[in-house]
């Protein structure tokens, strides 16, 4: 009872309920899964703000004891997520672990580059029309390799395909302070956060489906960085 009390209190002073509370004492855990009725209940902003104070746990090192296995069986029968996160390959950016979310609780895509091509636009279609997600995510992140494969013109088999889609994004950054290249990191970050832009565009522009629901006011489509060294997402033009 005494580390059920701890827990609690744990929770409350970091301001984010029995949700997060990141207590690894055994207590207290996280089992519950979205629904359908809480999966309604929710607007964009409100998926927002969840992703942010999930990120924030994380960063503070006091991410949610996750009931995985409970989890895993109470979404056996359905899912309702509420979020679908674009991502990048990179094993370093595991966009479940960043956010500080469950199992059922977000869809993630995942290509070298979180890039949109039309299957990935399509299973957002899926994600959002069909499955009720309220908010798309671009999530890029610092030093990737795909971006600066892209810059420095890489060519592997099918890789060269993947990069290609990159490179409008490089074209669209007007940079003069210094080298265009793979080793400028100021000029891979901006890129990087070009290519977040651009995404996030293209989703809405080349998906009727997704732009009808962001113009009704049921979904939201925004970008964002991760960043490598501290954890931190780093959300653009909000």
């Amino acid at each position: 009872m005494r580390i059920r009390t701890l827990c609690v209190v744990a929770g409350l002073m970091a301001g984010v309920g029995l949700w997060g509370t990141g207590c690894q004492s055994g207590g207290l855990g996280r089992s519950e899964v979205m629904t359908p009725e809480r999966q309604r209940s929710m607007t964009p902003d409100m998926v927002l703000a969840e992703l942010k104070a999930g990120n924030e746990r994380f960063v503070r090192n006091q991410s949610t004891d996750q009931r995985w296995l409970a989890q895993a069986e109470a979404t056996a029968s359905g899912q309702f997520p509420k979020a679908i996160v674009l991502g990048c390959l990179d094993s370093r950016v595991p966009p479940e672990v960043v956010f500080d979310q469950g199992i059922g609780d977000i869809f993630v895509g995942r290509v070298a580059g979180n890039f949109a091509n039309e299957d990935l636009i399509g299973s957002m279609e899926f994600g959002t029309k069909l499955a009720g997600a309220r908010l798309i995510v671009v999530l890029g992140h610092t030093h990737c390799g795909a971006v600066k494969g892209a810059i420095d013109g890489a060519e592997m088999g099918n890789l060269t395909q993947t990069l290609s889609n990159i490179k409008p994004a490089i074209a669209e950054v007007s940079y003069t302070r210094g080298e265009r290249t793979s080793s400028n990191e100021d000029f891979v970050m901006l890129v990087t956060e070009a290519n977040v832009r651009r995404t996030v565009r293209e989703i809405e522009e080349r998906s009727q489906v997704i732009s009808d629901l962001v113009r009704q006011g049921d979904l939201r489509v925004v970008g964002a960085v991760y960043e490598l060294e501290t954890g931190r997402v780093r959300w653009l033009d909000l």
